[in-house]
């Protein structure tokens, strides 16, 4: 079976479009912000005057952190590529991978000729890493023969407008398909928890 990308959103800014509006209405409120009380109706209506205001720095109050396990090493130096994250990844170093797992790209799984190729390699690489491993050559050495097919976990710290940067660049169509399966899923669950920021209608906003 092949591997697909798994997200869990594990931790987040509690009441996150809570925060957001507190903070738009506060740029605009000579008062104490403990003296701000907003309702369900002021949160969306704030939210919405930030998005259309460009006014982005609001949602940089709010953050939310994901684990993510089956990925590519080709994916993950994509991902690593948005410097406004904070990524930690698992080590090749110093974890030993007894039956390490490659990811297999849909236009080979949907071809047989290309999927025996592909699968005659992985095991090759799979067999030259094992016996590298088993003559004493150290782990952090023994990977080096690992392809960019290697599944790899990462977690992943952002905030929302780093998010929304994300996100409108890796779930547009031309994106390449793993990252874009990877930011479809990191949205859906950010869009359950904040949906009056995360909805496919404001991406037009996104930066």
């Amino acid at each position: 079976m092949a591997l697909t990308p798994s997200v869990t959103l594990f931790a987040y800014t509690p009441n996150p479009e809570r925060v957001v509006a507190t903070a738009m209405r506060q740029s605009r409120y000579k008062g104490n912000v403990k003296e701000i009380d907003l309702s369900e109706e002021d949160i969306k209506r704030l939210i919405n005057l930030a998005l259309n205001l460009r006014h982005m720095s609001v949602f940089e109050h709010i953050s939310f952190s994901f684990a993510i396990e089956g990925i590519s090493r080709a994916c993950s130096h994509q991902f690593v590529r948005h410097r406004f994250f904070s990524f930690t990844q698992q080590s090749q170093r110093y974890v030993k991978f007894d039956q390490p797992l490659f990811i297999t790209p849909p236009t080979v799984l949907n071809s047989l000729e290309a999927l025996k190729i592909y699968n005659n390699l992985m095991d090759e690489i799979l067999d030259t890493y094992k016996k590298l491993l088993s003559i004493g050559v150290p782990e952090e050495d023994a990977r080096f023969v690992l392809p960019n097919a290697t599944e790899t976990k990462i977690v992943a710290t952002a905030n929302a407008r780093e998010l929304m940067h994300f996100f409108k660049l890796r779930m547009d169509k031309h994106a390449q398909w793993e990252i874009r399966k990877l930011a479809d899923l990191m949205f859906e669950h950010v869009s359950a928890v904040a949906p009056n920021i995360f909805n496919k209608d404001n991406i037009k906003y996104f930066e």
